[in-house]
């Protein structure tokens, strides 16, 4: 997490409002919302990719879906293909990423995108951000939501998300 980092503030529709927000800043502006984005990549195979969260961060070792917030001036797309980039090592198009749903939470907004594995499915994890990664069932994903592995904010997420997502998986087949 860097100091310098900068978000967007957007209306609860998701409506930018023309303002900034420094990350850790004090002074949350009440009723407004920065942007979070994640995606679910899935390979050939059915298999998706959980990340553990690094150790040294909020939520550490929680299994997520590659995510993270989008930076002022970058799209819901951009920021989620800069994010799985970063966080992964895989590239993928904007124009490649389903989108799945939007989840609202108290400061934040987060959208959830399905991708298809790109080739190579070769993984570079970025340290500070994910200590391991795994290719999973989608039953181990629910086994994992019920057993408390996944990180905190993603139980209530996937409640409302994930049946989405397995509809967008199952009609991309």
């Amino acid at each position: 997490m860097s100091s310098q980092e900068w978000w967007d503030l957007v209306a609860a529709d998701g409506t930018p409002t023309g303002r900034t927000f420094r990350r850790g800043a004090p002074g949350w502006p009440h009723g407004l919302f920065h942007l979070i984005v994640a995606v679910c990549v899935r390979r050939g195979d059915g298999a998706v990719l959980l990340t553990q969260r690094a150790p040294g961060k909020e939520f550490a070792l929680g299994w997520e879906f590659p995510s993270g917030s989008a930076l002022a001036g970058e799209s819901s797309r951009a920021a989620a293909v800069r994010e799985l980039q970063e966080e992964t090592g895989l590239d993928v198009l904007p124009d490649a990423l389903t989108p799945v749903g939007r989840f609202t939470e108290t400061s934040a907004l987060l959208d959830l995108y399905i991708a298809d594995a790109p080739a190579p499915t070769d993984l570079r994890l970025q340290a500070t951000e994910v200590s391991a990664a795994e290719w999973v069932t989608v039953d181990e994903v629910e086994r994992r939501v019920r057993a408390g592995a996944m990180a905190p904010p993603w139980v209530a997420r996937l409640d409302t998300l994930w049946p989405g997502a397995l509809a967008a998986m199952r009609s991309a087949q």
